[in-house]
């Protein structure tokens, strides 16, 4: 079996109300095109916890105190090509200094 990496998944987390300007600037970027169809993404609500640290510039909270936010677990399907510059894109509209972003590599189903 060959396998060979042509797209990855990209997921992020993001405050629901910046959902919208993040799926925007990544799929305007070049991710969320599957065969026919664009702007394919899927969000999940999550909640989400952090304590920002003293050196830390919060979007959302306070330093040195939990912060529990609610969240979209934002996903889209990108080409490897376009995932570097749709990750940049992303990292242009997220209000966080930080996001927790996950680039997950995906086996085409003609390889398997």
């Amino acid at each position: 079996m060959n396998i060979n990496i042509k797209k990855v998944k990209i997921v992020v987390t993001v405050p629901v109300e910046n959902t919208d300007e993040v799926r925007d600037a990544m799929c305007k970027a070049g991710a969320g095109i599957i065969g026919n169809y664009s702007y394919c993404t899927n969000a999940i609500k999550q909640v989400g916890t952090f304590i920002p640290n003293e050196k830390a510039n919060p979007y959302i909270g306070e330093k040195n105190k939990l912060e529990v936010v609610n969240e979209d677990r934002l996903e889209v399907i990108c080409d490897i090509e376009k995932a570097k510059y749709v990750i940049s894109e992303l990292r242009k509209a997220h209000p966080y200094e930080e996001p927790a972003i996950d680039i997950i590599p995906l086996i085409e189903e003609d390889s398997l």
